[in-house]
């Protein structure tokens, strides 16, 4: 039953967004000679009630200085959690290392899946904006340095939120979800980074039907569904974008870049193709690591 709601939740959103997502609150300044709070979270599992929910979630919070971080929102997928994503994806040990806040939430109780902007559901953008607040509000997160990456679904969501968040985000990355929602016309300026293995069958590289592996009713709801490739999404983007210029690149074995660098507002757009990756986080030692490919990106922006 889980994979058959799991498989009417894709069918259902991968048509794109219809409806205006809602404007973000602003976030306030401190005032003139108030002093900026001290960061007093530590790293571990918190909570937040939005919306009369209870709403959990994970952080890691570098050991050096006292903040405030950049921050990195670290979705998970469909039908996974905070945890499994936090371990397999290694972006919470990685990015707090490097300095950054990294905060990887769960999705609503009794929830599959995050609620893209403007469908009905929890109010999932709502929620990732709140808790960024609650960060930069808390003097742990900087208010001109916050990105999100998401595995996905999650990687899906997190490229939603580029418009969600009507331009809050500084960068977002999508590992193994880039080609599941279309772009979003009305996009600000943002960095975007995609990481895509060619053997992937859950969301083709090549574009089609997701869940090509599955068997049974699974199988035969996404044969209803017909993904665009990582190459078309990554065109429409650059249009949107503005992007006039690509290059192509082997940084290492196995991996070759796209990458368009004359963006809109001097932002880039890159796409990492991983040879022979199925629906996976890459990372070493098999592939190359996705989290570092991700966060010398964000380092940059």
């Amino acid at each position: 039953m889980r994979a058959i709601l799991a498989a009417l939740l894709v069918a259902l959103l991968v048509a794109g967004c219809s409806q205006e997502p809602p404007a973000p609150d602003p976030v306030p300044s401190p005032l003139a000679g108030e002093r900026e709070p001290v960061c007093e979270l530590r790293s571990g599992r918190h909570a937040l009630t939005f919306a009369g929910q209870r709403r959990e979630y994970l952080l890691a919070v570098p050991k050096r200085g006292r903040g405030p971080w950049p921050v990195v929102l670290n979705l998970h997928g469909l039908g996974s959690g905070a945890e499994r994503q936090a371990e397999r994806s290694r972006l919470p040990e990685q990015g707090a290392r490097r300095g950054y806040l990294v905060v990887t939430p769960q999705v609503a109780p009794y929830r599959l899946a995050w609620t893209l902007p403007g469908y009905f559901g929890p109010d999932d953008t709502g929620y990732l904006g709140r808790l960024l607040d609650r960060l930069i509000g808390s003097g742990c997160a900087r208010r001109d340095r916050q990105f999100a990456a998401g595995m996905s679904f999650g990687g899906a969501m997190a490229l939603s939120l580029v418009c969600g968040m009507r331009g809050r985000l500084r960068a977002v990355a999508a590992v193994g979800g880039f080609n599941v929602v279309p772009p979003c016309a009305q996009a600000e300026p943002t960095t975007l980074v995609a990481v895509h293995g060619t053997a992937d069958r859950t969301v083709p590289y090549r574009g089609g039907h997701p869940f090509a592996a599955a068997k049974g009713r699974l199988r035969a709801m996404g044969a209803l569904v017909r993904l665009q490739s990582v190459d078309g999404s990554a065109r429409r983007w650059a249009r949107i974008l503005d992007c006039r210029s690509r290059g192509r690149a082997r940084p290492a074995e196995g991996l070759v870049l796209s990458n368009w660098s004359r963006c809109a507002d001097g932002t880039r757009l890159l796409v990492y193709t991983v040879r022979g990756a199925g629906h996976v986080w890459p990372r070493p030692p098999a592939l190359p690591d996705a989290s570092r490919l991700i966060l010398d990106v964000f380092d940059g922006d």
